[in-house]
């Protein structure tokens, strides 16, 4: 099967601090969006990778990407401008995707470095059984809903964390997006819901962490070693 991942790093991650987004900032010496890329291609060397960035920052990359060790340039990228949102940048990314049904595409935040290829493989293979997968983790905290009248408890196993990479036929993804969303769309498992397809699970990883916060990139040193 034809194999894409759009990674994701069209925003200014301001949250994170520092002087450049944090999908620049260096990990172990290589931008942190470098980590996913590298990722996806030990799964699978053949896996066409899409990376989606900022125009503004086209310059910059360029220059980041000129001092990579050379064996690092051996994998094969394609950039693509990203858009005023996540879902605009997305729809950019699959527009160079090819829409044949034997061909399945990943989209994936470039704010998760730690992204495994175990994570990968099992999203290739739950996509392929189910059309759609999105990796989920165990909800281990208490949680609370929120009313009207102040918060109320909930079953903490009624609920999973969300991650990334979320894995589709690559069709099925641009048609989903082709349509009418709505702002409460905040990923692609639920567009494609939208679109009235049900959208299967598989396992994920605690370590895959999204870095949101600069303390964050403290813990992804720490789980790196």
């Amino acid at each position: 099967m034809k194999k894409y991942a759009v990674i994701v790093a069209g925003g200014d991650g301001n949250r994170a601090g520092g002087a450049i987004p944090k999908q620049f900032q260096l990990i172990d010496g290589l931008p942190m969006l470098w980590w996913s890329v590298r990722a996806f291609h030990e799964e699978d060397p053949t896996t066409e990778i899409i990376i989606v960035m900022h125009p503004g920052y086209f310059d910059y990359w360029e220059i980041l990407y000129s001092e990579f060790p050379e064996d690092e340039k051996r994998i094969n990228i394609k950039i693509v401008c990203g858009g005023r949102s996540r879902i605009e940048s997305v729809i950019n990314g699959l527009n160079s995707v090819d829409a044949s049904e034997d061909s399945f595409v990943a989209v994936h935040d470039a704010a998760r470095p730690l992204v495994s290829a175990g994570i990968i493989s099992r999203g290739w293979d739950a996509a392929r059984k189910n059309m759609a997968a999105v990796p989920v983790i165990p909800e281990t905290d208490s949680i609370r809903r929120l009313t009207a009248h102040g918060s109320e408890t909930v079953a903490r196993k009624e609920y999973v964390r969300v991650q990334t990479p979320q894995v589709f036929e690559s069709h099925l993804l641009k048609n989903a997006y082709a349509q009418p969303f709505l702002e409460n769309m905040t990923d692609d498992a639920s567009v494609v819901e939208a679109y009235g397809v049900k959208v299967a699970l598989y396992e994920g990883d605690s370590r895959n962490i999204k870095v949101t916060n600069p303390e964050d990139f403290k813990i992804v040193e720490i789980l790196k070693k």
